[in-house]
């Protein structure tokens, strides 16, 4: 194992509790069009509504609409909203939200609601949170979302229509899910395909298919595992104390270690093209990585690549804008605005 550190910086100091960031920005990887034209999707939470927005790549034909969080027969919820991701299938694309009361699945524009999942509130007792947080999909029609008591719900996805359906549920975590990643890459032989993370720092990494089965499983490390990637069997994991740690996905084996942020991880995001590896924190900054593996000793190796300061951000969502890593949107808690960096 190895501890690196990026090169000197001057992080600021953000005195807002870190728990208090509810914005998080997703960006759908399936563009429309060719070249400069092709549309690009973001979103970001603020509150109890998902503001999304569309821009042609060149910043051209900027479209913008809020889409507030509902429950049927109740119109809009009082709930409020703590992730959203646009979930890409070989059939169709699905933007899923997840709030307070349930998780909510839309067409890909938000204009229709296909499925919702109420949380039984009932279960639990008065005092405790209850949410769904944490969403991938993974294999042709599997949809993964985490929850506060533990459990990982898999909804099975039909090609069309509403006929969604929880096919099974994972529990392996006793505390609550923070984030979920499939592999954006090509996973070795055994190494499973999804990994899962939650608030006592444990991780799961499983095989999916027609049942899901656990590889193997990192023991809870006593800080939040708030973000995880996966890319080519190795696990990016971010944490609450500024570390980046990469693990095995097949043996959950550490194999480096990285003080990568003076404060808390809220934001990891991978190029699967390039292995570029994008971590957005609440100390302003946003760092881009570079993974790779030596041919020779078969090490997963990790190198900074760039720093970038968002002046009087807190850093609470980051996502690359294209699969080689050239480009990437952030918001932060309190910011109504996106910012986009490109590499020139």
């Amino acid at each position: 194992m190895v501890t690196l550190a990026p090169p000197p910086a001057a992080p600021r100091t953000v005195t807002s509790p870190r728990r208090a960031a509810l914005c998080l920005i997703t960006q759908r990887r399936r563009l429309h069009g060719c070249g400069r034209h092709r549309l690009q999707r973001f979103s970001a939470v603020h509150g109890r509504s998902l503001s999304l927005l569309s821009a042609a790549a060149a910043g051209l034909g900027l479209s913008h609409r809020q889409l507030p969080a509902r429950e049927p027969g109740t119109g809009v919820s009082a709930a409020l909203l703590t992730q959203a991701a646009w979930c890409v299938l070989p059939s169709r694309v699905l933007l899923v939200l997840t709030s307070q009361k349930g998780i909510q699945m839309y067409e890909a524009d938000g204009s229709v609601l296909v499925y919702w999942h109420a949380l039984d509130v009932a279960e639990h007792p008065p005092a405790e949170a209850v949410f769904a947080r944490g969403i991938a999909a993974v294999g042709e029609r599997f949809i993964c979302v985490g929850t506060s008591s533990g459990p990982v719900l898999v909804f099975d996805v039909p090609p069309k229509g509403t006929n969604v359906t929880v096919s099974e549920v994972l529990e392996q975590h006793g505390a609550a899910v923070t984030d979920i990643a499939a592999e954006q890459g090509q996973a070795p032989d055994g190494a499973g395909d999804l990994v899962s993370a939650d608030d006592a720092g444990t991780l799961c990494v499983w095989s999916t298919g027609e049942e899901f089965r656990l590889v193997s499983k990192v023991p809870a490390c006593g800080c939040t595992c708030s973000s995880v990637a996966l890319w080519h069997g190795t696990v990016a994991a971010g944490f609450g104390n500024g570390q980046i740690r990469l693990y095995e996905a097949a043996s959950g084996r550490l194999r480096a270690q990285v003080n990568a942020h003076a404060r808390w991880i809220n934001a990891l995001d991978l190029a699967p093209e390039t292995g570029k590896l994008l971590s957005g924190a609440e100390d302003s900054f946003v760092h881009i990585w570079k993974l790779s593996r030596n041919p020779d000793t078969d090490d997963v190796e990790i190198q900074h690549c760039h720093a970038e300061c968002v002046p009087d951000t807190q850093v609470c969502g980051a996502r690359f804008c294209d699969p080689e890593g050239n480009s990437f949107a952030v918001t932060g808690y309190d910011v109504s605005e996106i910012f986009r960096y490109s590499r020139v």
